[in-house]
């Protein structure tokens, strides 16, 4: 019953939100920023699972991201395009973000699957290159993936049913992804953007307390187990290879929904684009974990928000008139440099003086589950 009040007033804070959120920040930059919060909250606690939770070290979380973002707007802007819909309204989000989420879902937690195989196998660095190497295959092949001269991308849509050859066909399906220019709906219409308050924060705190308690189940308690000593933990019942990749299946989803409700976000950019997700989008992730503690859900919100912040402040301060005029008397300065130089020994120093991350593996609200538990 406590459960679904929750649920309830979650659901009903978030809905009043989005009707008067445009009227409450008038500027969209600051709603853009604090939605992509919210997403980037479900990317670190997605990560956590494989990182924190079960030990398993990927690098290449960013290519789950992008396959949910992709999935959600092709779904979302061919939906949008059948139904006949004008204009991307809170009512007409009930008939197409369900929907987009779950083939976003669905697609990245199969793709998780298949990565999770090798995990199997592999520990450490060497999952790390094989996750990083998954996340270059999939940005590097829809980014070089070309049209033909005379072919538009709804052409190349609508004839890959006659193309004989599997390859062939993969190709061309890729080629109406846009490319390096990135997916901008039918006819480069732009894909709308459905994915307001209530369906990102609803959906951003469902998945937090999922993590919550995915943690302190059993299950959970395998897959540290297993992170700790694989050999003791096997022999006390817990079966790797099932624990291993269900985590990385987990895993998976939750960045594809966070990637589907990115490629909808409202007030951001109505075209999804590969270089958005590359190894940068990755390290950031990895950088929210270990911030706010490995194995900490409550940590892992923390770290993707002073993340997300920290970014938006650097990237503040390189438009600053002071920093401009340095730039013009030092042209040879690289702002971008200079921002992950700052970036990197912060960092450095917040490894060096707490190494667990700010929360470690504890909780905010530990004592207090504990003592409901009990």
């Amino acid at each position: 019953m406590r459960t679904l009040v929750l649920a309830v007033g979650v659901a009903t804070v978030s809905l009043l939100l989005d009707r008067t959120f445009a009227d409450l920040l008038t500027d969209g930059s600051l709603r853009q920023l604090l939605m992509l919060t919210a997403c980037n909250i479900l990317v670190s606690v997605s990560l956590n699972v494989i990182n924190g939770m079960a030990g398993q070290f990927s690098i290449g979380h960013a290519g789950f991201v992008g396959i949910g973002a992709y999935a959600s707007a092709v779904v979302a802007s061919q939906l949008h395009q059948k139904l006949g819909f004008d204009a991307p309204t809170l009512g007409h989000s009930f008939a197409v973000v369900p929907i987009a989420l779950l083939v976003a879902g669905v697609l990245s937690g199969l793709f998780g699957f298949l990565l999770g195989l090798p995990s199997l196998r592999l520990k450490g660095d060497y999952l790390a290159i094989v996750t990083l190497g998954f996340a270059e295959i999939f940005r590097l092949l829809i980014s070089t993936a070309q049209i033909g001269t005379n072919e538009t991308p709804g052409a190349a849509w609508a004839s890959v049913r006659g193309v004989g050859s599997f390859f062939h066909a993969v190709g061309r399906s890729l080629s109406a992804l846009g490319g390096q220019n990135g997916y901008a709906g039918p006819n480069d219409s732009g894909v709308p953007l459905y994915a307001g308050p209530f369906w990102i924060i609803s959906i951003v705190t469902l998945m937090v307390c999922f993590a919550w308690r995915l943690k302190f189940s059993g299950w959970g308690r395998a897959l540290r187990a297993l992170r700790e000593d694989e050999i003791a933990a096997a022999a006390v019942g817990v079966e790797p290879t099932r624990y291993k990749v269900t985590s990385f299946v987990l895993a998976a989803v939750g960045a594809g929904v966070a990637g589907g409700l990115l490629g909808m976000m409202r007030d951001g950019t109505p075209a999804v684009q590969p270089d958005t997700y590359n190894f940068q989008a990755s390290f950031d992730a990895i950088t929210m974990v270990i911030i706010g503690g490995s194995g900490s859900v409550s940590g892992a919100v923390l770290g993707g928000v002073l993340v997300t912040l920290s970014i938006k402040v650097i990237e503040y301060v390189q438009g600053a008139p002071i920093i401009q005029d340095l730039k013009r008397a030092a042209p040879w300065l690289d702002l971008n440099a200079l921002r992950m130089i700052i970036y990197s020994a912060v960092l450095i120093l917040l490894m060096i003086r707490r190494p667990e991350g700010l929360l470690g593996e504890r909780e905010l609200f530990q004592k207090r589950a504990r003592s409901k538990g009990a």
